[in-house]
């Protein structure tokens, strides 16, 4: 882990007591020396005249209805980067990090939404945390210890087989007391009940840190949608929260409807930190609703917590001219991204297929 005294880029020169290994298709178990030794793969046929070695691995096909197990990690060791590129539909298919011997999943996402893109489209984003490439390259830089064992997998839930490319790269090494567990959360609700909130996050318990939104946005109203606050519940609070936000641009730091004031049109951006790195427009015909691709990550600015955390957001917009602010009726899903303490708490169960595919 980065010491806290030195810069990301000072450390590169520190010399570690760590041993990198690489999983993918190519050397399923990461093992030392046990890469690209394969004889039956996606590739055979591509090297029929090459052999071993050219090649012959390069991927998965997972069935549908079937569940991959893309790593099993004895530690302890820390997850560096997860690069894939899946087929098929992004929302029926669900990444689950679980750590040591937990049952319960400590990360639970579409695999889309995990990479913030949750609508199904590519758009890409040029972050620290999370970076999507073309054409459909999903890489994340979220560091993940773990002490006893790591297990990653990726359940099909779609009706169609998927080919996944993919690699987890890792390193094998002492991790500091100090260290907490990553993890995920997924949630949509569609339509947003007249005047609820909406809920991000919600039943944490342990001691930790939250340092990432990503939220899949589709407005079913004309005009501006973003004036809702959020607000963080920590450490026991009860009817008010110990942070609240000045309006949705504002959290993922943007400003004045996300506008830029030459075209009049949203302005889509992507920095280190913060984006609206998606925006779906209208089409004129059957894609009638404009949908947003929002981000937020507190990497240096991680809001920490000591017992409990909840997250919610109002969606909020305006009666036409009057002055009053409408309570939102939208499609909204989001995933968290925090780090705590074992054990992890069950998440609510995901919903079923139909409900969470974008239509």
């Amino acid at each position: 882990m980065v010491s806290e005294n030195r810069s990301f880029m000072e450390n590169l020169a520190v010399l570690k007591r760590a041993r990198t290994r690489s999983i993918s298709p190519e050397n399923f178990s990461g093992e030392k020396g046990k890469g690209g030794m394969a004889t039956e793969g996606t590739g055979k046929e591509c090297a029929r005249d090459l052999g071993q070695g050219w090649k012959i691995s390069p991927s998965v096909v997972i069935g549908s209805g079937t569940t991959f197990v893309l790593a099993e990690i004895e530690g302890p060791g820390v997850i560096q980067q997860i690069w894939l590129t899946p087929t098929g539909n992004w929302r029926h298919q669900i990444l689950r990090i679980f750590w040591d011997d937990q049952e319960v999943p400590s990360v639970e996402s579409p695999v889309g939404d995990f990479f913030a893109m949750g609508w199904g489209r590519f758009a890409p984003i040029s972050s620290l945390a999370v970076c999507v490439n073309p054409g459909s390259a999903f890489n994340c830089y979220w560091a993940m210890p773990f002490r006893r064992k790591c297990r990653i997998t990726l359940e099909n839930i779609s009706e169609e087989d998927v080919v996944l490319y993919y690699q987890i790269n890792y390193s094998l090494e002492d991790v500091s007391e100090e260290c907490a567990y990553f993890h995920a959360q997924f949630r949509r609700t569609n339509p947003l009940p007249y005047k609820q909130v909406y809920t991000i996050l919600d039943g944490v318990r342990g001691r930790g840190h939250y340092v990432g939104t990503y939220m899949a946005w589709g407005v079913n109203n004309n005009g501006w949608w973003g004036e809702g606050e959020i607000k963080f519940y920590l450490d026991g609070d009860g009817k008010f929260p110990t942070i609240c936000g000045t309006g949705t641009e504002d959290y993922f730091c943007g400003s004045y409807n996300f506008e830029n004031r030459e075209t009049k049109q949203y302005q889509e951006f992507s920095t280190p930190y913060s984006g609206l790195h998606q925006v779906i427009r209208p089409d004129g015909v059957y894609q009638s609703q404009t949908r947003f691709g929002l981000y937020r990550w507190h990497l240096v600015d991680p809001i920490r917590f000591e017992q409990d955390l909840q997250v919610t957001i109002q969606a909020l917009g305006w009666r036409g001219t009057s002055g009053r602010y409408l309570p939102l009726q939208d499609d909204i899903a989001s995933v968290a991204y925090w780090y705590q303490t074992l054990p992890t708490a069950p998440f609510p169960r995901l919903p079923d297929k139909d409900y969470l595919e974008v239509i």
